[in-house]
């Protein structure tokens, strides 16, 4: 057959009948009709429609190549030299494309896991979910890391803190979908890819499962107590002589947190972060505001807390860092919660993703650095080990109004309820991944239900074990500290392989060993102030 230009009409040829049980290849076209590609048509050089090998009776399936359905050919400039009937071939193709998301590749089982079961999420859902994992109870211990560190250095590396993890955030968001035809839905399938398959796992699921599990808990304790003040604000006087002891507020807390599980998948919860995140820029605004609207203390200093020897004094300024670094977590979920959301050719995830990241972390921002430098303020080095409401309550529970005391422990309450659902919601997707990779079908409503209320009583069995658990923070920053501050690093230079020696190269690197450097010292700290402190710090500590 003699060949022909783009811009001639093809020759007609012969086609070969389709053989009995092959599907017949189809393409829609622009008036919504389908219409059958012949079987063994492949696409000359010259755009016109050639059989396939002498003598072969076989007929395959006409497939895109890649350079077929790359944006460039389906350029207009490009398209608009190609014949009528492979135009509009292309143009339909390209739609197509737009519409599914350049050939991603989905997993069948993610549509079985409560984090990509729906994927329906949008830029307000990313708010919504940021803040509340961004911001909560850690927030309010930045007066302490204050008292050790000074207002200088406080100011310094909370500053430096904020926009680190900022960068590492954006650094999540464009890793998502950084192969084609992929999507990274979970922190640890991106380290994965970025580190290889075992050490993957080995370095990103400990920290992230310890994170989640351990806040989780951390919740607990803390909304079980703050549960009781309020109760104690609320009731005065007239509370009944056999009153619930501390255990049983945090079974009563638990209890509220299982029932509020049961919500089936990330999206899902929206609302609740949505109201997690109201109550937490809430109770925060309401803490630094009343805290500096009040007389300060007549023996209230500035000057960083003593220490008996440069070894103590450099494990409580590592602790202060570390508490810093815990206050920015959430970095743990970015992944997770940009796979909710749809993605296709022409309306990539990461655009609504970041857009809700920047409105979550300038409210955030506006939330932790008055309470930091507002609280420091207030009550200098005579803040509490409980931070800025165990301050406020300790120091003014006469002076402000009952009601509005009450009302900040509520808030308290709310959002503790609403941050350890986003927080569990890793491990049941974990549990629930076990599952059905076993039995290859999707859990029941009663497994489902099962786990969510087994994760719910461990984690407070851990809590009335461990009561210290949560004046941790600087332990906690310390050993979680990579995921937000080094890994994101190291995964951008495997995965997008910057040029040596480039700013980005250099950039990257940097921050990468900093931040394992400063996970160590800091998980150091904080174990040695736990040990000096002799295991007896409490988050509130009632007169």
């Amino acid at each position: 057959m003699e060949e022909r230009g783009m811009g001639t009409e093809p020759e007609l040829v012969s086609i070969p009948a389709t053989p009995r049980g092959v599907s017949t290849p189809e393409t829609v076209t622009p008036s919504g009709q389908r219409s059958p590609r012949p079987l063994g048509a492949g696409v000359g050089a010259g755009g016109a429609a050639g059989t396939g090998p002498a003598g072969s009776n076989s007929a395959k399936s006409w497939t895109p190549t890649p350079a077929m359905i790359s944006p460039r050919f389906l350029s207009p400039s490009i398209s608009s030299a190609v014949g009528t009937p492979m135009k509009r071939v292309l143009v339909n193709l390209r739609g197509y494309l737009e519409e599914v998301g350049h050939l991603t590749k989905l997993n069948p089982q993610d549509a079985w896991l409560p984090i990509t079961e729906s994927r329906n999420g949008n830029a307000h859902y990313a708010a919504f979910h940021n803040l509340n994992a961004g911001i909560g109870f850690q927030a309010l211990l930045l007066p302490i890391a204050f008292a050790f560190l000074g207002w200088s250095w406080g100011i310094v590396a909370l500053t430096i803190a904020y926009f680190w993890q900022l960068y590492t955030l954006w650094i999540l968001v464009k890793l998502h979908e950084a192969v084609p035809g992929r999507r990274y839905n979970r922190y640890v399938e991106l380290a994965q890819a970025a580190f290889g398959e075992r050490l993957g796992v080995w370095l990103a699921l400990f920290p992230t499962v310890y994170l989640s599990a351990g806040t989780a808990t951390a919740l607990i304790l803390i909304g079980g107590e703050t549960m009781k003040l309020f109760f104690q604000i609320v009731c005065g006087p007239l509370c009944s002589s056999n009153p619930l002891s501390t255990v049983e507020w945090y079974l009563v807390f638990t209890i509220l947190c299982v029932v509020l599980s049961q919500l089936p998948n990330l999206n899902s919860i929206a609302g609740l972060s949505l109201i997690g995140a109201v109550t937490a820029i809430t109770y925060a605004t309401l803490a630094w505001v009343l805290s500096v609207s009040q007389e300060r203390p007549s023996s209230i200093s500035y000057q960083p807390l003593p220490s008996p020897s440069f070894g103590a004094a450099a494990f409580s300024i590592s602790n202060a860092l570390g508490i810093i670094a815990f206050a920015f977590r959430g970095h743990n979920l970015a992944l997770e919660i940009q796979a909710t959301m749809p993605s296709t050719f022409k309306h990539p995830a990461h655009v609504p993703m970041w857009r809700g990241a920047k409105v979550a972390y300038l409210l955030i921002a506006m939330c932790i650095f008055p309470i930091a430098i507002g609280g420091f303020w207030a009550y200098g080095n005579l803040m509490p080990a409980g931070g800025i409401l165990n301050a406020l309550y300790a120091f003014h529970s006469h002076d402000i109004p009952r009601g509005l005391l009450a009302t900040t422990f509520l808030l308290v309450v709310f959002n503790c309820l609403s941050s350890f659902q986003i927080y569990s919601m890793p491990v049941f997707d974990s549990f629930e991944a076990g599952y059905t990779s076993r039995t290859n079908r999707p859990c029941s409503i009663w497994v489902r239900s099962g786990f969510r209320v087994f994760f719910g009583f461990v984690s407070f069995f851990i809590g009335v074990a461990l009561p210290f658990l949560s004046s941790l923070a600087g332990l906690l920053g310390g050993l979680t500290l990579p995921v937000t501050f080094a890994y994101p690093c190291f995964m951008w230079i495997r995965i997008k392989k910057p040029q040596r020696f480039s700013f980005s190269w250099y950039l990257n690197w940097s921050l990468g060993i900093m931040g394992i450097a400063f996970s160590l010292a800091f998980s150091i700290g904080g174990v040695c102030s736990m040990v000096n402190s002799g295991l007896k710090l409490k988050f509130f500590k009632p007169n």
